[in-house]
Formats: C-alpha cells, sequence, structure tokens
C-alpha cells in the first residue's frame, strides 16, 4: 500500500476529511503545513496538496513539492486552480453555477473520457460530480478521465511534465465533505483514497 500524506493547515474541514475512520488508515501523516521542513518527504509515495491553503506557504515550499515529483512520486493536487506550484496545467475559470441540479433536464456537462480507467473501479461519475470552478486545458499526452463537454479537464493524470505523476482536479471534495456539506463528496473520498492507496495510477 502507498504510503499518503496530506500537507495540513489546520483547517476544520481537512481534519475531519483526513481523520475519518474510513480514510485515516489510508494516510500516515498530516503534513503541517508552517513546519513542513520538520517533515521527511522521502518517507512517502504519494502527497495530497488540499485546497483552501495559505498560497505563500506552499510556495514557499515549492522548491520540495518538484524535488517530491522528480523522485517518481506522485502528488495530487485537489481543488487546484491558478496556482504556479505545478507546470503545464493551462487553468481557465468558468462561471460556478452552484445550482444546476435544480434546473429543468439539470445536466452537469460532466463526462468520462477514459471510463475504463481503474479510477472507475473505486468511483463512478455521479460520485465525482457536483459543481466545478474551472477548466484545465493541459500540455502534452496526459490522460484525462473526467472533462466537460467540448471544453478542458477536470481531472487528469500528468506523466509527461513532471519525472513523478500528478494528479490535477478542480474537484474540491474535502472541503466539502469536512464542512458537513455535498453528499457526492463523501462518496468520492470513499473511492479516491483507496485507490491512491492501493489502485493503478
Amino acid at each position: 500500500m502507498r504510503k499518503i500524506a496530506v500537507l495540513y493547515s489546520g483547517s476544520a474541514h481537512q481534519h475531519r476529511s483526513f481523520t475519518d475512520p474510513r480514510f485515516a488508515p489510508y494516510i500516515v501523516d498530516l503534513i503541517y503545513l508552517p513546519r513542513m521542513t520538520e517533515y521527511d518527504l522521502d518517507a512517502y509515495d504519494v502527497l495530497i496538496v488540499p485546497s483552501q491553503l495559505h498560497q505563500g506557504q506552499v510556495t514557499a515550499h515549492n522548491k520540495r513539492l518538484h524535488d517530491f515529483l522528480a523522485q517518481g512520486k506522485t502528488i495530487v493536487a485537489l481543488g487546484a486552480q491558478n496556482q504556479s506550484w505545478f507546470p503545464a496545467h493551462n487553468w481557465e475559470a468558468r462561471p460556478v453555477n452552484f445550482w444546476w441540479w435544480r434546473e429543468k433536464d439539470a445536466r452537469s456537462g460532466l463526462e468520462l473520457h477514459q471510463p475504463d480507467h481503474d479510477l472507475f473501479r473505486y468511483i463512478t461519475l455521479e460520485d465525482a460530480t457536483w459543481h466545478y470552478h474551472g477548466v484545465f486545458f493541459p500540455d502534452g499526452d496526459v490522460e484525462t478521465l473526467i472533462k466537460l463537454e467540448n471544453d478542458g479537464a477536470i481531472l487528469y493524470i500528468d506523466k509527461v511534465n513532471t519525472p513523478g505523476t500528478l494528479i490535477m482536479t478542480t474537484l474540491d471534495p474535502e472541503y466539502h465533505y469536512g464542512s458537513y456539506f455535498m453528499p457526492a463528496t463523501e462518496r468520492f473520498l470513499n473511492g479516491f483514497i483507496p485507490w491512491l492507496a492501493t489502485g493503478t495510477l
């Protein structure tokens, strides 16, 4: 099983999500972001970078993140938007429709781009459907798993723009689950975290 660590800022929603008894067995450490230099990242295989982190604190450790990828390891960026931490993602914002599901004949616009990928043995498209804040147009031959119809990627795996594996998504499940709303986010984490630990990335 891969050893997973999470960058942790002390936020309540992060604490609830990553200490939940269903998910905690897969998490080796919560790395307290202001003291990140005290942790040996060599001990981990996967590093989760959640949404809602302090931009400056993460940027200060950007070299360590890139060194982690340079070792062939995996970083997962949740709720990633227009951040300079990771290369080649080419983020574009989209208007956020929080209430699309209340519209007549409601459709999220999301679709599976590679339905046979191993991730979808763990989650369904419905588990990854709440709302999105924008899309990516990543460089190179990346694996786009979930995309917006006739538009960019919502979740993709990049093994070409870094020596490691970079999993990028505009989805922010840990924020919503940890904040006690959006039922789909619980289902997403219930499959996604075990996949990170044991699945085929």
